[in-house]
């Protein structure tokens, strides 16, 4: 399946948005249909083979719903007049968007003001009834014509509940039962409403897209002795790129030359810069403060840090929360439901209590017209979503989709793992044990070293870099590596087995008991126990108060690990965690967690992300630390912290809670507001003002509401 996104420039109508996703779906051989209002970008699925007459087909659905909103394509799919290609144009087609929709904005303005004059001049003038009539006339045509032309075209396409039919015959109700100034009003503030509620939506946008504006436009290399600027995507593994202060790296590469600060932020959250040196690797994305850098290029664009996380965040809107998917269900009964009950309310009444009342009923009736269009939900919701992913990116925290942010405020368990989530990960020797007689510390070392030189887990490395040790590699002749316990290795010297106390039992060899509080790695050659390692790792620095700050929250806390009983309760007794699980294997972990949500529990996973890619994927949310560099982590979480602080996690739940609580707030206040209009509408105690307030301003004022998502700060602890 070949995967395809469109853009949607000028889309404004949530309404409408969610129609051109439904007509989307009933296309044959198109699968995967998401729409991102958020973003005005659609993406969708084919097979391949009609990929251009799908697109074509989704054009003239768009035209059909949305005229002015202009589709373009971002592969070349397609090359003729129907569809524009913009895979190296996006930041011009933006531009001339933003130049565009100023433009626009400003005779919208102009039109709007000018009908509000005309409408006062009416209402001052009803004591000359044809200055009257003349002025509102004017104004009602002058604020309304779009919408009377967008009906009419409807009406032939059989649209009979687009907003726009809608909004006109609520009006022409009006006008039919003499209440002039009140049909010019519901035009007027109508538009009004939609105008302001563009504005909104469109600033909403930009500040959500200014968040992820990392990936850089162009980079320098030398190629022939020159430097020449070409596309980041152009540029090959290994080439030479300079990076100059106040640029963004654009690739991720080692530094050959130079050395500078670099603001990490849009990666990381971090707003301290950091330096880095000849030698070290940085990371696409990061901005270079000072200095010039030369860098060796170690990943192609596609394959870069910076194109992963517009890729995440890209795809997040792809997993919408159950939230999302309610609200676009619900709209897509609401509105026909409140008009059938609007002819109900007109119709019934009349016949039961006689049609000398029918002007008064139908006035009723003309209410919930106004309000039966349900943009406040559909614009507001996954406008909310979506601006608490920017925020969460902001922070550097990467949510894989809006389902995923509604499921972490939902948590009430998190279990951590231990070894390179509450610690560094970085393992070192503390000292080493040697049976009497036995073998020496030479012997001891060389033996280590050729049982743990091809492994690449941390203690393994550890051992490796304190032994220093040369030894020859040809001596080495078969290895067998057993997860959660060790390695067996064949070689010249006899058969070597490295691991912990469940391995050496496995082989049946005998070990003795080592009092220390560490991890112990044993080494025996030829089944005979000839000396351990003691292993400790130092406890992350923010692990103490993210523990305090999520008991702090209400969330009950565990710790897993497959290392021993007396090294675990070390880290947990120093970070005060009292459920503490230890010498499991990676099986026995993911049995934990299933067990715990097994018994009702909402169980957040964090991990490393590599050796717990199953309880990761398994817990309700996995959690992945320090992922920056690691595929493993990016494909088994759902949320990705891209740094080793485990202080995200707080901050993380902290932006779930309050983008889930003003979601709710703005279902309720939209719903709310409407069934209370219709309510005294239906015993005659609302005004026609009242529904429209309840329609357009309404809207208006959740989706403010929604841009609060964007200004959050989380505390920290």
């Amino acid at each position: 399946m070949e995967k395809i996104t469109l853009n949607l420039e000028g889309l404004g109508c949530a309404s409408c948005a969610a129609k051109i996703e439904t007509r989307t779906k009933g296309i044959s051989g198109v699968d995967n249909v998401i729409l991102d209002f958020s973003r005005s970008k659609l993406t969708f699925e084919t097979s391949g083979q009609d990929t251009d007459s799908a697109i074509l087909e989704i054009k003239n659905i768009v035209n059909a719903l949305e005229p002015d909103v202009v589709v373009s394509v971002r592969d070349n799919h397609i090359r003729d007049n129907h569809v524009r290609d913009t895979a190296n144009d996006d930041h011009h087609n933006h531009t001339s968007f933003v130049k565009n929709s100023v433009g626009h904005n400003k005779k919208n303005l102009i039109r709007l003001s000018l009908s509000l004059v005309l409408f006062a001049v009416g209402i001052l003038g009803k004591n000359f009834p044809y200055v009257e009539i003349t002025a509102l006339a004017i104004a009602y045509v002058l604020s309304g014509h779009k919408v009377l032309y967008k009906s009419y075209r409807n009406i032939l396409r059989g649209e009979v509940f687009d907003e726009n039919f809608l909004m006109s015959l609520a009006t022409f109700g009006a006008i039919a039962i003499g209440e002039y100034p009140e049909a010019v009003a519901v035009m007027i503030f109508y538009e009004i409403g939609e105008y302001f509620q563009d504005l909104a939506v469109n600033r909403s946008k930009h500040a959500i897209s200014s968040l992820l504006d990392i990936r850089p436009d162009e980079a320098t290399v030398l190629r022939n002795s020159f430097w020449m600027t070409v596309s980041p995507e152009d540029i090959q593994v290994d080439e030479i790129i300079i990076v100059k202060p106040g640029e963004r790296i654009p690739l991720d590469g080692i530094i050959v030359d130079g050395g500078s600060n670099l603001d990490t932020s849009a990666l990381t959250g971090e707003s301290i810069p950091e330096y880095f040196a000849l030698g070290d690797a940085v990371l696409s994305g990061s901005v270079v403060v000072n200095g010039i850098l030369k860098l060796k290029v170690t990943s192609v664009y596609a394959e870069s840090t910076v194109a992963r996380i517009l890729s995440l965040v890209e795809n997040a809107t792809s997993n919408k929360a159950p939230t999302e998917n309610f609200i676009t269900k619900f709209a897509r009964y609401y509105t026909p439901v409140v008009v059938f009950f609007a002819l109900g309310l007109v119709f019934v009444p009349s016949f039961i209590l006689g049609f000398e009342n029918f002007n008064t009923w139908l006035y009723r009736g003309l209410i919930f017209l106004v309000i039966s269009c349900p943009c406040a939900l559909v614009v507001s919701v996954p406008l909310g979503f979506f601006s608490g992913i920017g925020n969460a990116s902001k922070h550097g925290i990467l949510v894989k989709g809006s389902n995923y942010l509604e499921a972490l405020s939902q948590i009430d368990t998190i279990v951590f793992d231990k070894t390179g989530t509450l610690t560094e990960g970085a393992f070192e020797v503390y000292q080493t044990h040697l049976p009497d007689g036995v073998v020496d510390d030479y012997v001891l070392l060389e033996m280590a070293t050729l049982a743990e030189y091809h492994s690449n887990h941390p203690i393994a490395k550890s051992i490796i870099q304190f032994s220093n040790h040369q030894v020859n590699l040809d001596d080495i002749q078969s290895l067998e590596e057993i997860s959660g316990k060790g390695v067996i290795v064949r070689s010249k010297k006899g058969i070597i087995v490295a691991g912990n106390k469940s391995l050496m039992q496995d082989q049946g060899i005998s070990i003795p008991d080592i009092q220390s509080p560490y991890t112990h790695i044993y080494i025996a050659l030829d089944g005979i126990y000839i000396g351990a390692f003691d292993i400790r790792d130092k406890v992350k620095q923010d692990a103490l108060q993210t523990i305090t700050a999520l008991k702090a929250l209400g969330y009950r806390v565990l710790m897993l690990t497959g290392d021993r009983k007396e090294a675990a309760g070390v880290v947990a007794k120093s970070l005060g965690i009292e459920d503490v699980f230890s010498e499991l294997l990676p099986e026995d972990k993911y049995k934990k967690v299933t067990s715990l949500m097994t018994s009702g529990a909402n169980v957040a996973f964090v991990g490393d992300g590599i050796n717990d890619a199953p309880v990761l994927a398994s817990a309700n949310i996995g959690i992945s630390m320090g992922a920056i560099g690691s595929d493993a982590a990016i494909e088994a979480s759902d949320i990705v912290l891209m740094t080793d602080e485990p202080s995200k996690i707080p901050q993380a739940i902290q932006i779930s809670k309050i983008t889930k609580k003003i979601v709710t707030q703005n279902i309720i206040f939209a719903l709310g507001t409407k069934i209370l209009i219709m309510i005294l509408g239906t015993v005659g105690l609302s005004s026609m003002w009242m529904a429209i307030f309840a329609d357009v301003g309404v809207a208006l004022i959740a989706v403010l509401n929604s841009t609060r998502v964007l200004r959050y700060k989380p505390k920290t602890f």
